[in-house]
């Protein structure tokens, strides 16, 4: 019943190195905001990379703690190849570029479920992470829809300890009828900068909510915002995905577009948001869009985004930034976005890393310069 409601879309074409983005969300653009993206370049670590009895893969987050120049970056592993675990990385932007040996593995962490002890296997599907100005980190989990395990948003620490738990609203937890989709659920995790909000998003629809994207529609997610430390979820709102980018090869094979992360660029409800599209034969198709909460109405209350009362239900603005296939590279499935350090020109620095799926990919990361 939700309408659709897309705003105009305005392609920017990007050059090599670099894309403009003119314009503002809310009158003058916030120092906050970007103006300008660079591309910086690419490094990449070799599938089957194994790391102290590990395989290095499904790098689904990422997230920097700039007091110790590093980077966390959390595996999709569902306790199947090893337990559940993040990893710290180093990324050498030094020299203000990426090079494709500049990426390096440190440190692998196992992440403890809440005795104490690593996860079971398939019992977590770990997909987003946050570092807090603490020290302390924010990880989502997608559960798992076919056993009904329900999809978790829980404080950790750098060791991997349990610390807390927040609570996930009724309408997201799996059941015959309602909750998320099998490997659709909280792909996104973004913490504001003021440590106020922690934003987490579904990749696709509830069930309740609508269809998965398809070549001719997109999806209606739920960005899902916790207010902190109060630790309640205070507001809902409709994002709508993409359709899929392109038809797959054959015609009847598999194809998917969704939502799958979200950076906070400030404290007044303006997000990156990353969508990755694949389609068997084909391959991905990646898009950064800008949005803005402000004028998108509260879902909260609404139990199903099919129902009369979501007819008049106005989703969050979103701009095309960057078509990342515009770079002239093959991408990977892209999944994880964070700044990075200011770069040597002062500029601030912006990543994306790629879920190899554990398969004959190569874990790829792309650098970029915000301005």
């Amino acid at each position: 019943m939700l309408k659709i409601m897309q705003a105009g879309w305005q392609l920017v074409l990007l050059g090599l190195v670099s894309l403009m983005v003119v314009g503002s969300l809310m009158g003058r653009t916030p120092a906050t905001l970007p103006t300008a993206i660079t591309f910086l370049g690419e490094a990449t670590l070799p599938s089957g990379l194994q790391f102290q009895t590990t395989e290095v893969g499904g790098l689904s987050g990422i997230t920097y703690d700039a007091q110790r120049q590093v980077y966390y970056a959390i595996s999709d592993d569902r306790s199947q190849k090893a337990p559940a675990r993040f990893y710290t990385l180093t990324l050498d932007l030094s020299q203000g570029t990426l090079k494709s040996d500049g990426m390096a593995v440190k440190a692998v962490t196992i992440i403890q479920n809440i005795d104490g002890t690593p996860f079971p296997s398939e019992t977590v599907d770990p997909e987003g992470i946050a570092l807090t100005r603490g020290g302390t980190l924010w990880i989502s989990s997608e559960g798992d829809a076919r056993t009904q395990i329900a999809p978790f948003v829980r404080r950790i620490s750098l060791q991997g300890q349990h610390l807390q738990n927040l609570p996930v609203p009724e309408k997201f937890i799996p059941t015959t009828r309602q909750g998320v989709r099998q490997n659709l659920a909280f792909e996104s995790l973004t913490l504001t900068p003021n440590q106020r909000f922690l934003y987490v998003a579904n990749e696709n629809a509830l069930v309740q909510d609508g269809a998965e994207a398809t070549l001719t529609a997109g999806s209606l997610v739920r960005i899902v915002r916790y207010r902190l430390p109060a630790n309640i979820v205070d507001a809902e709102y409709v994002y709508v995905t993409d359709p899929v980018v392109a038809p797959p090869v054959p015609a009847d094979s598999f194809n998917t577009n969704g939502l799958v992360e979200l950076l906070a660029l400030d404290d007044r409800g303006h997000l990156l948001a990353l969508e990755r599209s694949f389609s068997s034969g084909v391959g991905h198709a990646v898009r950064l869009y800008r949005v803005a909460i402000k004028d998108a109405t509260n879902v909260m209350t609404i139990a199903s985004l099919q129902s009369p009362e979501a007819k008049t239900v106005k989703p969050v603005e979103k701009t095309l930034l960057l078509d990342l296939t515009q770079l002239g590279l093959k991408l990977t499935n892209l999944e994880g976005l964070t700044f990075g350090p200011k770069l040597p020109n002062g500029q601030r620095s912006l990543i994306i890393i790629g879920d190899n799926n554990f398969g004959s990919e190569v874990t790829q990361a792309l650098a970029f310069a915000l301005r």
